[in-house]
């Protein structure tokens, strides 16, 4: 294709976002094509971003628990787990949880996030009961926890239903679920990466059910290992079907892979470039899911904070001990304070605005941080509150 037919492809594509009309798989290969100006691009995402979502940029006040690096699985680009023997291994007593529990509330906390591995002599009662127990002391914490792969792990060790599991665990306290296990659903991919856990009908089968019971859940793309354009896109594709039959999906999350101190690590880190071309094309794609998260934990701060002009209007949140991505090279910061994501988003040229888990607006007593509530959705008002 020589440059005058790629303009004329790219204004066609730019007439249908305009338009909004839905983008094809064609169209997103053809977006990841390098000699395709990264600059339009993101001007067409940020275009799509302001029309959802205003001017805003949005964050919380969390933390991550991972109550456990000890994991059945092996998959070939996680440094976080860990064999039961294998000092580096560690399991959370009720104890830790509960501190856990009292330093997010301390912090004035609206989240906490909890993932981790899938440890083979723990029962499902165990995870069951860390959802309990945080519930039951600290009530409003909301607590986004287990993948779709903690699902089907917890569904193979009861016997019961996906829809048992997550209806018991909504009961004990679950709040939503985070988006992560998904990485790439093509079998071409997935089948190298990780061939044993969740496999992509599960995956999308786990979350249906949750958006079926009235959980919200998160979603996700891990990208830039072994995966080619095609298989991006072919992802994109199938969470935007499943969102058109439910609507449950609130957020997107693009995961760039790190390499450090996994099976993978001979393979360079995806550029800020590629981080960039990637949450905006994801912008253009998922046409029917609010909200675009640039996770800076793994992107660094500073391509995070250009992604809010990229298709994002979302930054994540203070994020207290996060071990992951850490685990596997992330160099960023473990916490970042609020007033640095304030200054990071409005910088940016955006007007920070905390949101709770389920996009509510974050109203704090000025004389008690700690002192909080959710209001109104953030979503059906927002042009006109900002």
């Amino acid at each position: 294709m020589n440059n005058s037919e790629m303009r004329a492809r790219f204004r066609e594509i730019r007439d249908k976002v305009e338009s909004e009309q839905r983008l094809t798989l064609d169209d997103g290969i053809f977006l990841y094509d390098p000699a395709v100006p990264l600059a339009e691009i993101g001007a067409l995402a940020n275009l799509v971003r302001e029309r959802k979502n205003g001017n805003v940029g949005y964050y919380n006040i969390n933390t991550h628990l991972n109550p456990t690096n000890v994991c059945v699985y092996r998959c070939k680009f996680c440094a976080f787990r860990s064999d039961l023997r294998n000092p580096k291994g560690y399991v959370f007593s009720d104890d830790q949880i509960i501190a856990r529990g009292q330093e997010a509330t301390d912090a004035g906390c609206t989240e906490m996030h909890i993932v981790g591995g899938l440890h083979h002599q723990k029962p499902y009662e165990w995870y069951r009961h860390l959802i309990e127990l945080l519930h039951e002391n600290f009530p409003k914490i909301h607590l986004k926890g287990w993948t779709a792969v903690e699902i089907n792990w917890f569904e193979f060790q009861t016997k019961k239903s996906v829809k048992w599991v997550l209806e018991d665990l909504k009961a004990a306290g679950l709040g939503s679920m985070p988006g992560g296990g998904a990485e790439i659903f093509h079998p071409e991919v997935r089948d190298q990466l990780c061939e044993h856990k969740a496999n992509t009908h599960a995956w999308l089968d786990i979350h249906k059910t949750a958006h079926e019971i009235g959980l919200r859940t998160n979603c996700t793309m891990l990208y830039g290992h072994v995966e080619k354009a095609y298989h991006r896109i072919d992802h994109l594709i199938r969470l935007r079907d499943l969102q058109d039959e439910t609507g449950g999906f609130q957020v997107f999350i693009p995961l760039a892979f790190h390499p450090e101190n996994t099976k993978l690590d001979h393979i360079k880190k995806p550029s800020g470039l590629m981080d960039l071309r990637t949450l905006a094309i994801s912008r253009l794609m998922l046409d029917n899911v609010q909200h675009i998260k640039a996770y800076w934990i793994m992107l660094g701060i500073e391509t995070a904070q250009i992604a809010l002009a990229y298709g994002a209007d979302d930054l994540d949140g203070t994020v207290r001990h996060e071990l992951i991505y850490h685990d596997a090279g992330a160099t960023t910061p473990e916490h970042l304070t609020v007033d640095k994501i304030k200054d990071l988003i409005t910088e940016a040229g955006r007007v920070p605005v905390e949101r709770d888990t389920v996009y509510r607006r974050v109203i704090r007593d000025e004389n008690d941080y700690t002192n909080w509530s959710s209001g109104e959705s953030v979503d059906p008002v927002l042009v006109a509150k900002v």
